[in-house]
């Protein structure tokens, strides 16, 4: 659950590229970006990153379908595409390669109900009108914007539609 510290500090200071239009480098199952050099494709957009991270050992554990464990890292809000994107950061250290603990569809499956159970519930309560949501899963922090060839990352996009989330395959 995000805490209403956490939303007011996400929502005041956050600005951050969102995936440019037809998204980036991704390859992997319905949509999933499984990048091992992540995040490189954002740098090029030279935006400030101005958002709050915290450590993973404070977070709370949200619970996924999975059973992985999984940590809200940030949030951000981004206008670069022309319309408001919000990107929903989260930790989930069982992706990593050779872990062999969580795979690619299980996070599909865990990234379709973090949208569902959290980034929806923070459109609403806050009342914003997001033209996507961005879930995306990495098996440690990586600074927004930095690429890091060690860590395992997995990307949705989704838009909102009478309180549900919709895949936008991109």
């Amino acid at each position: 659950m995000i805490t209403p510290r956490l939303i007011s500090i996400a929502r005041a200071a956050s600005a951050a590229p969102a995936a440019p239009a037809g998204g980036g480098p991704f390859t992997g199952c319905r949509g999933c970006g499984h990048l091992l050099s992540a995040f490189t494709f954002f740098t090029a957009m030279g935006c400030a990153v101005a958002a709050w991270a915290a450590s993973v050992d404070a977070q709370q554990q949200l619970s996924v379908p999975s059973g992985q464990p999984v940590y809200l890292s940030e949030v951000l809000q981004d206008e670069t595409p022309g319309a408001l994107w919000l990107r929903f950061r989260f930790i989930a250290p069982d992706i990593a390669q050779g872990a062999g603990q969580a795979d690619v569809d299980q996070a599909a499956g865990d990234m379709d109900h973090l949208c569902q159970s959290v980034a929806l519930p923070y459109v609403q309560d806050h009342q914003i009108a997001a033209a996507r949501i961005a879930i995306s899963l990495s098996d440690r922090p990586v600074p927004f914007g930095e690429a890091d060839p060690e860590a395992t990352q997995y990307f949705e996009l989704y838009s909102a539609q009478d309180a549900t989330c919709i895949w936008e395959a991109f």
